[in-house]
């Protein structure tokens, strides 16, 4: 038999994800998500993972320039893993001076400080200095993009493949709109200092000043993020993210038929998205949410807590209906390790499980002297005997 403890909570774990539609959750009714014009779209909340609005998200399309995020999160990792400086001079060749498309306007054969590069890349979509980074990475753009799929392998976008560092149009070169969302979710939450740089509108290198193609940087000022994309093959793509209150949302938007469209179809899923829903912050890892009693230990008892921190996003007036239950064994003994899972937290609304978290020990507990141990164990099998 195990020990139960029930309480109501009002938030939720990182590894929920939901999809909504219309329904009625506890007794709140969800509008249907807008339709929008375009040939695939994601709309995710950025702590919880939970999926909001998805349509054709796993279809395989040309990315276009929403490619050049892997580019700059490779180069923002290797700045903050100290392997490059910000003011690492990264030589042009001629390969990436003559690239045509979008460009920095860098010139053959001069260095250029990283960081401006990377706010050519963010900033101006320069397909010249996504290359440039590329080859000074990499030796070539075509290793660079063998990097890029190794890191698409492990944030486990199992539907992408780059062919090149720009998002310049080739067959086999592709991705889907939730691989961009996860995309822009490692962007976001792995290297938090440098993010800010997708949220500046302007960005001026030799002499000529050029706008962040986002055009939702100005409309909404909630919008700090991410990237924009276009080829005829792909039409007008845009990945953006916001933050309004305690919620941040993650929206990828491909194939629209203009740069208005775009911008136009990826504000109605984030207006849908802050509208109907928000996110709760239930626990921080390391809180202790239970303390238990250790058998045949140095110590009396240990407390639970979560690895993680625990998330959920609701329907608006959804969290009161709410509850968790955690299910311990009834006899823990020692010796313990930090970590060690010790039970599990269970998630329901209206007596449906949605999920399940596991519990762990926050500090180890060691095994007691041999005549503790002894002691304890004559007074365990008596507590067993008489349960």
């Amino acid at each position: 038999m195990q020990r139960l403890i029930k309480y109501i909570v009002t938030s939720f774990s990182v590894l929920f994800f939901l999809t909504f539609s219309i329904s009625s959750f506890a007794n709140i009714i969800i509008p249907k998500p807008p339709a929008l014009d375009a040939s695939a779209y994601i709309l995710i909340d950025a702590d919880s993972g939970s999926v909001l609005v998805e349509h054709n998200a796993d279809e395989r399309l040309p990315p276009a320039s929403m490619t050049k995020m892997m580019t700059s999160y490779i180069a923002v990792h290797e700045l903050v893993e100290g392997k490059v400086q910000e003011d690492t001079q990264v030589p042009i060749s001629v390969n990436a001076w003559k690239k045509g498309g979008s460009k920095m306007w860098v010139r053959e054969g001069t260095n250029v400080a990283l960081i401006d590069l990377l706010r050519g890349i963010i900033v101006q979509s320069g397909n010249d200095a996504s290359i440039a980074v590329a080859e000074y990475l990499s030796g070539s753009e075509d290793a660079f993009a063998l990097w890029m799929n190794q890191y698409a392998q492990t944030f486990g976008m199992t539907n992408s493949n780059f062919l090149n560092s720009t998002g310049w149009p080739a067959d086999e070169h592709y991705s889907t709109a939730r691989d961009m969302a996860t995309l822009a979710l490692h962007i976001i939450k792995d290297h938090p200092q440098y993010y800010p740089l997708y949220a500046e509108k302007y960005y001026e290198y030799n002499d000529i000043r050029q706008p962040n193609r986002n055009k939702l940087l100005w409309r909404d000022p909630t919008v700090d993020g991410l990237k924009t994309g276009h080829t005829e093959e792909a039409g007008y793509c845009l990945t953006a993210s916001a933050k309004r209150e305690n919620t941040r949302l993650i929206a990828v938007v491909m194939g629209t038929r203009s740069e208005e469209a775009r911008a136009r179809e990826t504000q109605k899923l984030l207006g849908y998205g802050f509208r109907y829903f928000e996110t709760h912050l239930l626990y921080s890892a390391g809180e202790t949410l239970s303390t238990n009693k250790v058998w045949l230990g140095q110590s009396d008892e240990v407390s639970l807590t979560v690895a993680n921190d625990v998330y959920l996003t609701l329907p608006r007036g959804a969290r009161d209906g709410l509850k968790a239950e955690i299910v311990t064994p009834d006899y823990i003994e020692a010796p313990l390790a930090k970590g060690d899972t010790l039970g599990t937290m269970t998630i329901s609304i209206d007596d449906e499980v949605v999920a399940e978290q596991p519990l762990i020990a926050s500090s180890k507990v060691e095994e007691a002297g041999i005549f503790g141990r002894l002691l304890g164990m004559i007074k365990l099998f008596f507590v067993r005997l008489f349960a």
